[in-house]
């Protein structure tokens, strides 16, 4: 991590000074003020700031070196490439023995999704949401939770009881959610903890 001391005649003179030479914004940095600033007797005896500033590590870098640290302690290295949107960032897998990064309904990879979500956010000032894919498998997930969602809805209306959803990351609840945001029989509620939380459908209230 990049650090610097600069002094200057006000902490605020000081910060900028060190921005400027780190070509960074204050978003990007953290700062400690070592010495306020002192003002001395006519003119004499003054004393500058001193503070010192570090750049924040990148999140979205440390989000790929641990994917990568953990996927080869797993013994199946990978090839990340990476895709901003507004809303999220996506990690997509590549390599051999892919499948056992995905594991049993994705729950592997919702490990590792969780994971990674932790390690960027750690160093983050705005939360970043990191989603892992492997093989266009959200996709095919998100075709599969949309069957399920409208089959669960059928039967909450029809037997007039609520029913919960095995817990899921919150890119999955959002397609449960989004699937029967339509249907005026049902509602849907996300309940829980992370990474427990998961999607209830009950009959709508009358």
């Amino acid at each position: 991590m990049k650090q610097i001391k600069v002094t200057g005649k006000t902490v605020e003179e000081a910060v900028s000074t060190a921005l400027a030479e780190l070509q960074a914004s204050k978003e990007q940095v953290e700062v400690k003020v070592l010495e306020e600033s002192k003002k001395g007797f006519l003119g004499f005896g003054g004393k500058p700031a001193l503070v010192e500033v570090s750049l924040k590590p990148d999140p979205v870098k440390l989000a790929v070196a641990f994917l990568q640290e953990v996927t080869e302690k797993m013994g199946v290295p990978v090839t990340i490439s990476l895709k901003e949107t507004r809303e999220e960032i996506i990690l997509e897998l590549s390599g051999e023995k892919i499948a056992i990064l995905i594991g049993k309904r994705g729950q592997t990879l919702n490990s590792l999704q969780y994971l990674t979500n932790l390690v960027a956010n750690n160093h983050s000032s705005r939360y970043l949401r990191i989603i892992i894919d492997a093989e266009n498998y959200r996709e095919r997930r998100r075709e599969s939770l949309e069957r399920l969602a409208l089959h669960t809805a059928q039967k909450v209306a029809a037997t007039g009881k609520g029913v919960a959803l095995e817990p899921m990351p919150s890119n999955e609840r959002k397609a449960i959610h989004m699937a029967l945001r339509n249907n005026k029989k049902i509602e849907t509620t996300s309940e829980g903890a992370e990474p427990f939380r998961k999607v209830i459908i009950r009959p709508a209230k009358k």
